[in-house]
């Protein structure tokens, strides 16, 4: 299945699309431009939209000229960026200091706005696509915050959808499977209590660096010697923060980390065990410990439907062949807000390989950039899977 000629000739203008969101990354539920931009665009398109969704979120719809079938579709596209800097050359890089569009979230709400745009001129199907363009994807749950503003309840959205370009595929190949597809993720901060002192007196001292040593040692066997090793989980202490002079021990030590899992008893255990090991290694050197688990931000497993997944890997087979279409992808270990959607309605999830000659840097660099020669074939895709969606 070729890709459709009038789709092909909008690379030029999406392109600079594209180039114009890249300019102005923006984290966290504060896209107030990027949530401009994209309003702008869709009155251009004449698309209905509702916004204020996660505060900069926006849902926009457009009908099927034959009014026959209360069928409805949702294809969402994250918006927000990263906090880091860029480090690439070329003229369409970030004019917004220490923010950057590291993850391709401006190629993805560039795909949805064509694809509004071509389905609005070509709205030649029986039912309504929902176009969901979610911020705060990146930590800040914007996907569950946009359920708990009434997405779901003030439109019917019966199947939600969405792609992410994954630079470890080759360029236009999808990758999808029928289940797990992101991990879950928690984020979690020990605080370690001893007693100050002279770094020359450390008998005097309960000193909470050594500590903390013990504890970044002990958690690493809770994934090697306490789960089972065909259960894809992990734990990583990512930051810690300790200490003011070189002739001081401090009194108080601060670590943070990361937990990954993908069942909801692995997930439990993990977060027991990481309590017991820390109560015990502080209990023997006479300290304190204390852990905060974020409870705003826990991200559930990405996990596809059955049903659903079948029929987006066979769109995909169709538009690019079935060679190019990998159906039983590994999961990652990274995590995703679209996971919310997906507790909430049956959908899928897939990745879109960007990788090329001139594509190589990985996701969450500063030398990334997205590939804009994907931007026809992720718009084909979702012309596609409507079209054959209200067919079906």
């Amino acid at each position: 299945m070729p890709i459709i000629n009038s789709i092909n000739q909008m690379l030029n203008e999406m392109t600079e699309w594209r180039h114009e969101l890249h300019k102005i990354p923006e984290i966290g539920l504060e896209e107030y431009e990027t949530s401009k931009y994209i309003k702008n665009k869709l009155k251009e398109f004449n698309v209905n939209f509702k916004d204020g969704y996660s505060n900069t979120g926006i849902v926009a719809w457009v009908d099927g000229n034959k009014k026959t079938n209360e069928k409805t579709i949702g294809l969402r596209a994250d918006f927000d960026a990263l906090p880091m800097p860029e480090k690439n050359e070329f003229d369409h890089k970030s004019t917004n200091k220490g923010m950057m569009h590291a993850c391709g979230h401006d190629g993805h709400t560039t795909m949805l706005l064509g694809a509004a745009k071509y389905l609005s001129e070509n709205n030649d199907f029986d039912g309504r696509v929902y176009f969901i363009f979610q911020p705060g994807e990146e930590g800040f749950a914007g996907g569950k915050k946009m359920i708990d503003d009434g997405m779901f309840k003030d439109f019917k959205i019966d199947e939600v959808y969405a792609l992410h370009n994954w630079p470890e595929l080759p360029f236009g190949t999808f990758g999808v499977n029928s289940g797990p597809m992101m991990a879950a993720v928690d984020e979690f901060d020990i605080i370690v209590r001893g007693k100050g002192g002279h770094a020359a007196s450390p008998h005097l001292a309960i000193d909470p660096v050594v500590i903390s040593a013990q504890v970044i040692s002990a958690v690493q066997t809770i994934i090697s010697r306490s789960t089972d090793p065909v259960d894809k989980a992990l734990i990583s202490i990512t930051k810690i923060n300790a200490g003011t002079a070189y002739n001081v021990i401090d009194d108080q030590v601060k670590m943070g980390g990361t937990i990954r899992t993908f069942k909801k008893e692995t997930r439990s255990y993990i977060e027991k065990r990481l309590g017991e090991l820390c109560k015990g290694i502080a209990e023997a050197h006479g300290a304190e410990i204390k852990i905060q688990f974020d409870l705003v931000n826990k991200y559930p497993p990405t996990i596809n439907s059955k049903k659903e997944s079948i029929f987006a890997s066979n769109v995909a087979k169709g538009l690019v062949g079935e060679d190019k279409v990998i159906t039983n992808i590994d999961p990652s270990m990274g995590g995703e807000d679209f996971s919310y959607l997906l507790e909430e309605k049956p959908g899928t999830y897939l990745y879109l390989g960007q990788g090329d000659d001139n594509h190589k840097s990985h996701l969450h660099t500063t030398k990334y950039d997205f590939n804009d020669n994907l931007l026809p074939l992720g718009v084909n895709f979702w012309v596609e899977l409507v079209k054959k969606y209200f067919s079906k």
